[in-house]
C-alpha cells in the first residue's frame, strides 16, 4: 500500500476473526517497525509478545479496574482518567460498573498481544519537573507502537493501542516478568480485523494546526 493510504486507513481495531497470525508476518512488522526514532536513538524499548491464552485473559483482566472507572466517569459525563480532575465518582460507583466488553475483549479475542516497555534509565523525562503529569518519556516508546500499527495495516492485519493495564503495571509487569527498571507504555492486541474500515473520520486540518501562536489563525483555513 503507498504510505499515505496506510496512515489514511488505520484505524483502532477491536473486534477480530479467528484467524492466525503466523511468527513470519510478526517478524515482518517488528523488523521494519524497528526503525522508529527514539530518544538518543538509545532504543530502550522491549516488546513482548504474548501468545499464550491463560496469559492475555489475565491481561484482560487487569485491564478491568482502569476500564470501570473509565466508563463511570463517561456515564457521569466526565473526561475519564483527566490528569486536571479527580473523578465524580466514587470508588463503591466505580467498583460497580460494567465496562463495555470491548475494552477487555480484545486480549483473550487476538491471537497476539504484544506488550511494549521502555527502559526508564534511557529516556529523557525533560518535564519531570514541571506540575504536571510526565509526557516526553513517551517519545521514546509510542512512535514504535504506532509503526507497529501502520506495518500490520501494511499487511492486512490490525490492532488498537490500549493503556488500561498499565494502571496495574506491577502486576503486570509480574505476570510477564518485565524489570523495575522498565515502564509499561502500551498493551496492544494484534490479529485479523473482524471488518474492515476504508475510511477513517477525522477533524478538518484548519481544527488541527494554527499558525505562530496557539491562538494564532488556523493553518489550511
Amino acid at each position: 500500500m503507498e504510505l499515505y493510504d496506510v496512515m489514511r486507513s488505520t484505524p483502532a481495531v477491536r473486534q477480530f476473526t479467528h484467524g492466525p497470525l503466523p511468527d513470519d508476518v510478526v517478524g515482518r512488522i517488528l523488523d521494519n517497525a524497528r526503525f522508529a526514532p527514539s530518544g538518543g536513538n538509545r532504543q530502550g524499548t522491549r516488546v513482548v509478545i504474548v501468545r499464550d491464552a491463560d496469559s492475555r485473559a489475565a491481561l484482560a483482566e487487569l485491564a478491568l479496574p482502569a476500564a470501570r472507572r473509565y466508563a463511570a466517569q463517561v456515564a457521569n459525563g466526565e473526561s475519564p482518567w483527566n490528569p486536571l480532575q479527580p473523578p465524580g465518582v466514587d470508588a463503591s460507583t466505580i467498583a460497580a460498573t460494567e465496562p463495555p466488553e470491548q475494552m477487555s475483549a480484545p486480549f483473550r479475542d487476538a491471537p497476539v498481544v504484544l506488550v511494549f516497555c521502555v527502559d526508564l534509565a534511557v529516556v529523557a523525562a525533560v518535564d519531570q519537573d514541571l506540575d504536571r503529569v510526565a509526557v516526553t518519556p513517551g517519545a521514546s516508546v509510542y512512535p514504535l507502537v504506532w509503526n507497529v500499527l501502520l506495518a500490520a495495516r501494511n499487511e492486512g492485519f490490525g490492532g488498537v493501542l490500549t493503556t488500561m493495564a498499565v494502571a496495574e503495571e506491577p502486576r503486570v509487569k509480574s505476570l510477564l516478568g518485565i524489570p523495575d527498571s522498565y515502564a509499561v507504555a502500551a498493551v496492544v492486541p494484534l490479529g485479523e480485523p473482524a471488518r474492515r474500515v476504508t475510511k477513517l473520520r477525522r477533524r478538518p486540518l484548519a481544527e488541527l494546526a494554527v499558525r505562530e501562536r496557539f491562538d494564532g489563525p488556523a493553518f489550511g483555513a
